[in-house]
């Protein structure tokens, strides 16, 4: 394998899509595949390789990056893959699945001789598009310098959480955030509407507490 890898992006939804843009940006091979392929096909302007079947987006694959819509939709496409995974390649799994399927994800890397790598991302279309999505990974040493390539272009940073994938450390953290997300997305909407509710002008709350301790990007995004 050359220093820059061939990558099969499986999943080309918004997110996906982004993190194949980004990946042909970084000059890397990109190999692409969605179900419903004119959402791929604008990648190929890009550089991308669209192709028809996740098997043949596979085929000779050194990383394989999945960003479906759920866990299920990922064993559902792998399978599909399966025939044409090369023993060996790395996986990336980023789609947002939770932490109870990570177990089977896991194993099935295992019987396929994949190198499994837990790897959710933080962020949404914005950063997404611009490269600097924060990448969650849990995954063994072995094979990071071949997905160290794919997780610097799609992301700004990676926080790397365990050295085993099947341990779902990397998506547990991601429930954490989420968690977080609401919690603050819920706050924000009670405070503004307080402020309507008391003719207080919004932008006054964010004079108060501007550059201060109560301050914060996510409350002003």
């Amino acid at each position: 394998m050359s220093d820059k890898p061939i990558v099969s992006v499986l999943g080309t939804g918004i997110m996906g899509a982004a993190m194949a843009r980004n990946l042909c940006r970084a000059g890397l091979e990109v190999r692409a595949w969605n179900r419903t392929r004119d959402k791929a096909e604008p990648l190929a302007a890009d550089g991308a390789r669209i192709a028809d079947t996740p098997a043949e987006a596979v085929e000779g694959a050194d990383v394989v990056l999945t960003m479906l819509y759920d866990g299920n939709t990922v064993l559902e496409v792998m399978r599909e893959a399966a025939p044409a995974l090369r023993r060996g390649a790395v996986w990336a799994q980023s789609t947002t699945a939770g932490s109870e399927l990570i177990g089977d994800l896991a194993a099935f890397a295992d019987a396929h001789g994949l190198l499994f790598y837990d790897a959710p991302v933080l962020g949404t279309k914005e950063p997404a598009e611009a490269g600097k999505l924060t990448v969650l990974a849990a995954g063994p040493e072995e094979g990071r310098a071949a997905v160290a390539p794919v997780f610097d272009a799609v992301g700004a940073k990676t926080l790397w959480t365990g050295e085993d994938g099947a341990e779902g450390s990397a998506s547990r953290l991601k429930l954490v955030a989420n968690s977080w997300v609401l919690a603050v997305t819920a706050a924000t909407g009670e405070t503004l509407a307080l402020a309507k509710g008391l003719d207080v002008d919004p932008q006054k709350f964010f004079e108060l507490i501007g550059g201060g301790p109560l301050d914060m990007g996510y409350l002003r995004a």
